[in-house]
């Protein structure tokens, strides 16, 4: 089914999309990372813009503990730098492990997202932070379970999309939000049939019982629907998104279970079987040119 790949991809996304600025351009000194060009005004501003550089040394050395009281400090010495605070919490957001039940992996966690959230209070369209909480509040979402944030999630890529509507992005990330949510709730509904007097155990890929489709269309027929659509958009941006087509396949078998018609549910997992085909032949492609001299 494709997901374990992808799920490595959404685990450590968010490492990317900050650490890029740091490990990319070395030789460009963190204050000018995310744009800010003006130099220090102050004595404090100046030792503030110091430790932010050397917090951005001890990052990409790996030393988070010393990179995080770095960043800590200069965020203390000039509360408006917002690359203090976003560095700070890409460090705790690098240091979080996605269900581990430890006290010290759900505090950093919660503090990556206050980090993010001071940054959006200072910059309320800073599409780094809006990125990085989005992918936080994903992350933590899942083990133990919470819809809430993970609808929370969603209303981060919601926000970028209305800021930069031609990122692919924030529309695969709803897509696999709404697929997410979905597919949980597929799940629950065939345990519940095979815990109660149906008889025969309904597989994973048999249709559902009636009663139980229609309770599965009142519940998830629009975020289904919601799902396919940002899949499709994305892909429209970006024709070779392998990723947002293997979820657009896991959706359309989705969409299949709420569905009457035998003959349109089998087209529609036609469709996902043909999503398949179609990501394999564009990983092949881009291997044999990754190998070609």
């Amino acid at each position: 089914m494709m997901i374990p790949v992808i799920r490595l991809r959404l685990l450590y996304y968010f490492r990317y999309v900050f650490a890029v600025c740091l490990l990319a351009l070395p030789w460009v000194t963190a204050s000018r990372c995310f744009g800010q060009e003006s130099p220090p005004q102050t004595e404090e501003q100046r030792q503030a813009r110091h430790a932010l550089n050397e917090g951005v040394q001890a990052f990409k050395n790996g030393q988070y503990e010393e990179a995080a009281r770095d960043f800590l400090r200069a965020k203390q010495l000039d509360p408006r730098l917002l690359n203090a605070q976003l560095y700070l919490a890409t460090t705790y957001a690098s240091q979080y492990i996605p269900g581990a039940p430890s006290e010290e992996n759900i505090r950093m966690g919660h503090a990556a997202t206050e980090e993010f959230r001071g940054v959006l209070r200072l910059d309320p369209q800073n599409l780094s932070a809006i990125d990085g909480l989005g992918s936080m509040l994903f992350q933590m979402a899942g083990t133990p379970f919470d819809p809430d944030l993970f609808q929370e999630s969603k209303s981060y890529y919601q926000k970028h999309i209305y800021l930069h509507p031609d990122d692919p992005e924030p529309y695969y990330w709803i897509g696999v939000i709404d697929w997410t949510l979905a597919f949980r709730a597929n799940g629950l509904l065939r345990a519940k049939n095979n815990l109660s007097v149906r008889g025969k155990q309904l597989s994973d890929d048999a249709p559902l019982p009636p009663d139980l489709r229609d309770e599965y269309v009142r519940g998830f027929g629009v975020t289904i629907d919601e799902g396919i659509e940002s899949l499709k958009h994305a892909i429209s941006i970006k024709p070779d998104y392998d990723d947002a087509m293997a979820y657009l396949n896991l959706l359309y078998r989705r969409k299949a279970d709420t569905v009457a018609s035998q003959g349109e549910r089998e087209q529609l997992i036609k469709m996902a079987d043909d999503l398949i085909d179609k990501v394999k032949d564009i990983k092949q492609k881009r291997a044999e040119s990754l190998n070609r001299p």
